[in-house]
């Protein structure tokens, strides 16, 4: 596991994550922990680091 910090697309807050290092491609929705919209995750890691990392707003 990995945690990673990032920035709500929607609320702009920084909040972290844990990441399944794992599996090497993953999409799905997460909640923001602070506004509780729904965030994208896009992950992508080689050999256990992440090596890609989107955090999408799906209300555009």
């Amino acid at each position: 596991m990995l945690e990673h910090f990032f920035q709500c697309p929607y609320c702009w807050q920084n909040i972290s994550m844990l990441l399944d290092t794992s599996i090497s491609l993953q999409d799905y929705i997460e909640d923001c922990e602070n506004c509780c919209n729904p965030i994208r995750l896009s992950l992508r890691f080689k050999q256990g680091e992440l090596v890609a990392f989107a955090a999408i707003n799906i209300e555009q």
